[in-house]
């Protein structure tokens, strides 16, 4: 409005330029005093405020709120006494408590909105995320989430930001494990919410660019009893795939484990690879002998965070920060103690920028019958933003700084194994080089190299105490035998043969077969089916045709291999000779040194003498007027012509003063 004014003084008189400016000010004054009523923060543009307010919005009694609010507690305190930053700006944390529950969560952050909050820190849940993410895309707020749900898109909700890894790129390193054992199909054991179905599709989607699946998705509410739990584990004990990922809340998945442990489900051929729920309730709390003992075996994998002095130091003082308790850190207190630091080099650049803490009220909001008109919408949130993208900087879980989709750089996780009391760090994962057994670090300055040589873990042992890598899958207890099917032959009886009392099915074919069975380090039920009436033998065609729909599992007997068969079905290697032999006549071909003149037939001798004499003919026209060789009688001038034609297939010269041609008329 300054702007417009000074266009237009020399068009007003200046008496009545002071009327309208005094006027404008008595209307105005009222409404700025207002504003600095209700929120302190209002400043002129070109000057800092001294506070500023953001908000923490966490479930404090879990595993992750217990280690988030001492972090980020401890970095406010650091970052109000450090001149650097802010440069005299106190900086305010609000914490409000979302008690495990997605109403009250949602009432606690509409709450905590109406405090003028320019960033809110949280929430963990994904549920209350995705509501919490509609209401700060009106309030234009920016939401640094601790949400790991890979659905949670900041294309969707422009003002949400992620200040930890995706669990996109937690499934992805999951999917290349799978793949580097060697296993294609999976089972999932996850808690039926947000997080837990999300989490699973995108394992879904990664499981399948590497031509595996999962193979049964067993879900559980979640408040889920040990009853309900106990009963989908025996469901699955049941089932062919012994690869189970456990993607649960950390509050309640050392309880899947306990029941699996009674189940005998952790022992010998199983596989359990947990998602970084786990690692994070290990380095919270110390953890008994009993529940170690059900975990020994178990894969995990641990958000990583890169190894510095800054985050030694953080270590060393853990115990002595506000709100720890019996709290230990895990890597989400690294995580909450970045945001609250990348919240305060956005803010201390925005005031840079003459940001302005101005906060407005919404018609829409107020008029609604909701009663929201508490709710304001954050002038700056815009601008606020685009600070929070821009910032760079180094924490204490690493790099700091947001790519191009608004992800954070450098996605990387720990693959541990737990064992003993304790666990081993087996390798890493990162989405720049796949899995490795050297940090991610020093792989980021290399190269990227994903090829399936340079991808390598140290050694494992596997649930049992077993350093074998487990077959990763069962014939089901509860299926059906396999249904094999045996020609009932009339001829040949030597290879399969029916014995009428008892019925039952023998023969060279079925020793070899009973023979590879019991090779096998696992039972293989199946039954014999007979193919025929037994008063002719039966059309093999047909009989390879039926294994092709799956009508039997598969055939034994004296099966000939032939081609338009191995097209619809596999074979096994031929253990005896098929006694089909292809009879041909064998022409015995005398050699001869003329032999070379066979392909010169009549007809190419007087093609090839009619081009001799034609091209001779055609240098006796050139070269007879200015080369005397090509004179005299006809005979000599014939000869001439035949000798020269024939010193020119040869590549000599026969004559220093004969002509060149500018053609090339050999063939």
């Amino acid at each position: 409005m300054g702007l417009v004014f000074t266009r237009k003084l020399g068009h007003v008189p200046w008496m009545r330029v002071i009327l309208v400016c005094i006027f404008c000010m008595v209307e105005v004054e009222p409404s700025w005093g207002k504003g600095v009523a209700e929120n302190s923060n209002v400043v002129s543009s070109f000057s800092r405020p001294k506070s500023v307010n953001i908000g923490a919005l966490f479930t404090f009694n879990s595993v992750i709120g217990r280690a988030a609010k001492p972090a980020m507690a401890a970095a406010v305190d650091d970052i109000n006494s450090n001149s650097s930053i802010l440069q005299g700006t106190t900086l305010n944390l609000i914490f409000h408590d979302t008690n495990c529950s997605g109403f009250l969560g949602t009432m606690e952050a509409l709450e905590l909105m109406a405090k003028d909050v320019a960033i809110t820190i949280g929430p963990q849940s994904s549920g209350i995320a995705h509501v919490i993410s509609n209401v700060v895309n009106e309030l234009r707020i920016p939401l640094l989430s601790l949400a790991t749900d890979p659905n949670l898109s900041s294309l969707q909700y422009p003002y949400f930001l992620r200040a930890v890894h995706s669990d996109y790129f937690q499934m992805n390193a999951i999917a290349d494990l799978i793949v580097h054992y060697g296993w294609r199909e999976v089972i999932t054991i996850f808690v039926d919410d947000d997080y837990g179905r999300n989490g699973i599709s995108a394992l879904g989607d990664a499981l399948a660019k590497n031509r595996a699946k999962i193979s049964y998705k067993a879900a559980f509410p979640p408040d889920a009893s040990r009853n309900d739990i106990n009963d989908l584990l025996v469901q699955v004990s049941l089932m062919e795939s012994r690869i189970f990922i456990v993607h649960v809340n950390p509050d309640s998945g050392l309880k899947v484990f306990s029941i699996a442990k009674s189940l005998g489900m952790i022992s010998n051929g199983y596989v359990w690879i947990a998602t970084d729920w786990l690692p994070s309730v290990l380095d919270s709390v110390p953890v008994d002998p009993v529940t170690m003992d059900i975990l020994q075996g178990v894969l995990a994998l641990r958000h990583h965070t890169k190894d510095s002095h800054q985050k030694y130091a953080f270590t060393s003082r853990w115990k002595g920060l506000k709100y720890v308790g019996n709290s230990t850190i895990n890597s989400y207190a690294f995580y909450a103690y970045d945001a609250v630091w990348l919240a305060a080099h956005a803010l201390d650049s925005f005031f840079n920028q003459a940001g302005n803490l101005t906060f407005f009220s919404d018609r829409m909001i107020n008029e609604s019958a909701l009663n929201l008109s508490s709710l304001r919408i954050f002038q700056g949130g815009q601008q606020l933003l685009q600070k929070l993208l821009r910032t760079n900087y180094t924490g204490l879980s690493g790099d700091i700084q947001f790519d191009s989709e608004k992800n954070l750089i450098n996605p990387a996780v720990d693959i541990l194994n737990i064992v003993g009391t304790g666990s081993n760090k087996i390798g890493y994962w990162s989405n720049y080089s796949g899995l490795s057994v050297v940090s991610p670090e020093i792989l980021y300055l290399k190269p990227p190299n994903k090829s399936s040589s340079t991808q390598q873990l140290s050694s494992v042992i596997w649930p049992g105490q077993v350093t074998n890598i487990p077959r990763g899958w069962v014939f089901p207890n509860n299926g059906k035998p396999l249904q094999i099917a045996v020609p009932n032959r009339v001829s040949y009886k030597e290879f399969v043969s029916v014995d009428k009392d008892p019925q039952e099915v023998q023969g060279y074919c079925i020793d070899i077969f009973e023979a590879a069975v019991k090779l096998l380090p696992y039972p293989v039920p199946h039954k014999y089916v007979l193919i025929g009436d037994g008063i002719r033998n039966p059309d093999f065609n047909n009989l390879v045709h039926d294994v092709a729909i799956n009508k039997y599992d598969a055939a034994v007997g004296d099966i000939t291999i032939v081609t338009n068969r191995t097209r619809i079905v596999d074979f096994t290697q031929p253990y005896m000779e098929s006694g089909l032999v292809v009879v041909a006549p064998v022409r015995k071909v005398k050699s001869s040194a003329w032999a070379f003149l066979k392909p010169f037939t009549l007809q190419m001798w007087i093609v090839t003498g009619s081009f001799f004499l034609l091209v001779g003919f055609a240098v006796w026209i050139l070269e007879h007027r200015i080369n005397s060789e090509f004179r005299g009688p006809p005979s000599q001038q014939f000869m001439t012509i035949l000798w020269r034609e024939h010193c020119q297939h040869l590549g000599t010269i026969c004559a220093s003063n004969m002509a060149v041609c500018g053609f090339d008329y050999q063939f």
